[in-house]
């Protein structure tokens, strides 16, 4: 069976890509060399013709003009700066396990000539995260994603951990039913929401402590007043206790904390030279007490009365 030579321009495209940047450039003998050793023996003016075709399909070659023409490509996909922060993005997710982490920085790799791909080999130190080891993640945050944009059910099963951090079905290995919502994306850590059946109202549940999910054809129970930033905003560190208005006294140095938790939207008010309230709605949570005992009293509540009282209770806890 005959062989067929590759496509001149073809090769072309992916020398360019693979071999040049801005600090990278070839010549028309580079490219001449370059079609030659896999078999292909044009003149210059292929050459020309064939950086013409490539950029009447829409590639950025750049011309330096000198005694002998340099090309190299201009404008790409990513930007090297945009691969450096999505490859910090990876390196440092908790959801994506090491060994995709090393996969998916090889293909952002791939978007970038190899000389830059370099510099792409970075590893940032991640302060008291650690990897998961559990592949199916992926698979099962996109089957959420399918079921929602087709309106279907899903079932799965939920784990927890025993003190011997041995995994273990909760409730005999129940499965849950719910009518997903939205993923949620909080704290290093995926969350689908939605409609469950075993608790007759809104849920949440941790992804990476799913398995055995399954998409079912019977249509979701929707709820056309579901809005996921809302959701996020009033439900604190994803705990089901119910939304409430808490007022909180604040120094003003933390109002850039207040801000980044509750955005630039809440009611605040100047209460003397040192000092501000925050009216903002969340659950009365522990993550948000905890959140509030950070600030080591910048920070304190000044109400309702019942929240008063949780984190007094919160606080007998600690000692």
């Amino acid at each position: 069976m005959p062989q067929h030579k590759p496509n001149h321009l073809l090769l072309l495209q992916r020398l360019l890509y693979e071999k040049t940047d801005d600090l990278h450039t070839i010549s028309v003998a580079d490219i001449l060399n370059h079609w030659a050793s896999h078999g292909i023996k044009l003149g210059r003016k292929s050459v020309y013709s064939a950086i013409d075709s490539l950029r009447d399909n829409g590639m950025d070659i750049i011309c330096v003009k000198s005694t002998q023409n340099q090309y190299f490509v201009g404008d790409r996909l990513f930007e090297l700066p945009e691969l450096k922060l999505l490859v910090d993005a990876v390196e440092s997710s908790r959801f994506i396990t090491a060994k995709k982490s090393d996969r998916l920085i090889q293909k952002l790799s791939m978007l970038t000539s190899q000389y830059h791909a370099r510099q792409l080999e970075r590893h940032i130190y991640m302060a008291g995260t650690a990897k998961p080891g559990n592949e199916r993640i992926y698979y099962i945050v996109d089957k959420i994603q399918d079921a929602i944009q087709e309106e279907h059910r899903i079932t799965f099963q939920y784990y927890e951990y025993t003190p011997q951090k041995e995994k273990v079905l909760k409730h005999g290995g129940y499965r849950y039913r719910i009518s997903p919502y939205a993923l949620i994306w909080s704290r290093d850590y995926y969350y689908v929401v939605g409609w469950s059946e075993k608790h007759g109202k809104l849920a949440q549940f941790r992804v990476d402590r799913m398995t055995a999910v399954e998409s079912s054809e019977q249509a979701a129970i929707l709820s056309p007043d579901f809005d996921a930033a809302e959701y996020v905003r009033k439900v604190f560190g994803m705990y089901p206790e119910r939304p409430c208005t808490v007022e909180l006294l604040c120094e003003n140095e933390t109002m850039r904390s207040i801000i980044d938790r509750f955005g630039s939207d809440i009611c605040t008010q100047i209460v003397d030279e040192r000092h501000f309230r925050a009216a903002v709605e969340v659950a009365p949570s522990p993550p948000f007490f905890g959140w509030v005992f950070a600030f080591g009293g910048k920070i304190r509540i000044l109400g309702p009365v019942d929240i008063l009282q949780k984190i007094k209770e919160m606080g007998r806890w600690l000692t």
